[in-house]
């Protein structure tokens, strides 16, 4: 594992589209899918991430493996969190989504 390191490859142009759609999306639901947003906000640049040989090399891409029934399931939970304490559960949503994320991370050998 000596010489590995990582790349990302998520451009800032990927970024500004992923913004816009859901900052469209956040009207449309009123601000529901604000709960499902870290999700996919987070999800988007570790799966553009490769890991890379001591040359540089691509031998690895990174993937997140979350289904979306269980992305729902923990919004709605965090949601009525979030509700009973006036919005407050919401900054800890943010890290138990980066936890969930980490922990659902897979390589695949290129």
């Amino acid at each position: 594992m000596l010489g590995r390191r990582f790349t990302c490859e998520f451009s800032v142009a990927e970024a500004i589209g992923q913004l816009i759609i859901w900052i469209i999306l956040s009207i449309v639901t009123l601000g529901l899918a604000l709960f499902v947003l870290p999700y996919y906000f987070l999800m988007a640049p570790v799966n553009r991430t490769y890991v890379l040989d001591a040359e540089g090399a691509k031998i690895a891409k990174l993937s997140v493996e979350i289904g979306f029934v269980d992305i729902l399931g923990h919004a709605l939970v965090w949601l009525l969190l979030t509700i009973v304490t006036f919005g407050l559960a919401y900054l800890i949503y943010w890290p138990a989504v980066i936890k969930r994320i980490l922990n659902a991370v897979k390589t695949t050998e290129l």
